[in-house]
């Protein structure tokens, strides 16, 4: 933040320095759509914005946002947020370790999440509900359980009755889930974060099958016969195996680990800014900047984008219809953050390295 805006910041509330940096945006020379903010201001403009009602937000989006700017930050007052995450996963847990735990309560259990994609019948949802329909205790393995579990894990905990809910997990093959085109095409960001969950947690290793098998589903030459949301399910599994890779946000990774992914990004940063949304972008950003390519020009490319996206009245990037609604754009708005005031990846919290996070666990949860 510049001096000046950091006195601001500093000396008078919250409500006051968003008043000053819009009257500073108004007085500009510049016209509306260009945003007179340097790339630091801009990202505490949106943090302004979240951080004045985070409180307001459903638990799973205040652990996705502070979670993540802990982990750039280790500022203490994302605790909350962190905490409210922490109960949220041990709601689950215990709801899967004593409720949902059959095979008939898992399949009855999985129909009700999966009849939920037939209320928003969007191209995405329908390839959700055709890929899924006949296996839904997906929706219960991969998007709830799994998720849950590898959570629990990243912070140095596990469920009380983890091996009971090892056993669910082991009572299915994951081969499919990974491997079958439709799941792919309806899911290939939750896909890549699951297999790399499998491996975090011990399970068996899917990462480099589910790679080798999505090259085939998205060859780069058939780029022009996606649709839309095709081409940005696409990069969104690409962008999620190396956010994966990172133990999302805590390490940085290697270029050369990942150089089709990097190669392919470089190759088509203007078609992908040209035709993709904003949290597309803003993932493609950060995945060079967690390699340390801070110089990259798909950075620079994508930092602009980006920071000319924030509607200043409203402190926030909206949606690409438009929506400023706060719960739904908390997704693009804390990755708009952390692109444009990068803070390099920092592990945490733990239980072991972070005991102070943890001194109230909820009841379900235990060291792990």
């Amino acid at each position: 933040m510049s001096q000046s805006l950091t006195f601001i910041r500093n000396t008078f509330s919250t409500s006051w320095w968003i008043s000053f940096a819009l009257a500073s945006a108004l007085l500009s020379p510049l016209s509306w759509s260009s945003n007179p903010l340097n790339e630091s201001d801009t990202a505490e403009l949106i943090k302004l914005t979240y951080e004045t009602k985070l409180d307001t937000l459903p638990l799973f989006k205040q652990g996705h946002y502070g979670l993540r700017l802990y982990r750039q930050t280790h500022n203490p007052k994302y605790i909350p947020a962190i905490e409210s995450d922490l109960t949220r996963i041990a709601d689950r847990l215990n709801l899967f370790a004593q409720t949902v735990d059959s095979d008939e309560e898992i399949a009855a259990y999985s129909l009700k999440r999966l009849l939920g994609y037939l209320d928003d019948y969007d191209e995405r949802s329908r390839r959700r509900y055709h890929a899924t329909q006949w296996n839904p205790e997906y929706l219960y393995l991969g998007v709830d359980l799994l998720g849950s579990m590898a959570r629990a894990n990243e912070y140095g905990l596990k469920h009380q009755q983890d091996e009971k809910l090892r056993g669910i997990l082991k009572r299915y093959d994951f081969t499919f889930f990974v491997t079958d085109r439709d799941m792919i095409q309806a899911w290939a960001a939750q896909l890549a974060n699951q297999v790399y969950w499998l491996k975090q947690l011990g399970e068996d290793d899917y990462t480099e099958l589910f790679i080798k098998r999505f090259k085939e589903v998205y060859p780069d030459h058939k780029d022009s016969e996606l649709t839309k949301q095709q081409y940005m399910n696409k990069l969104y599994g690409m962008t999620h195996i190396i956010l994966a890779d990172s133990e999302y946000y805590q390490t940085t990774v290697t270029e050369s680990d990942h150089q089709w992914i990097y190669d392919y990004f470089r190759e088509n940063i203007e078609h992908i800014l040209a035709t993709t949304k904003e949290d597309v972008i803003a993932e493609v950003g950060i995945c060079f900047l967690l390699a340390g390519l801070e110089d990259d020009p798909v950075v620079t490319k994508s930092k602009e984008v980006i920071k000319q996206s924030v509607d200043l009245q409203q402190g926030m990037v909206p949606s690409v219809t438009g929506s400023f609604d706060f719960a739904y754009g908390e997704h693009r708005n804390v990755l708009a953050i952390m692109l444009l005031d990068w803070q390099t990846p920092k592990v945490g919290p733990t239980i072991q390295h972070n005991p102070q996070v943890f001194i109230n666990l909820p009841q379900g949860l235990i060291p792990k």
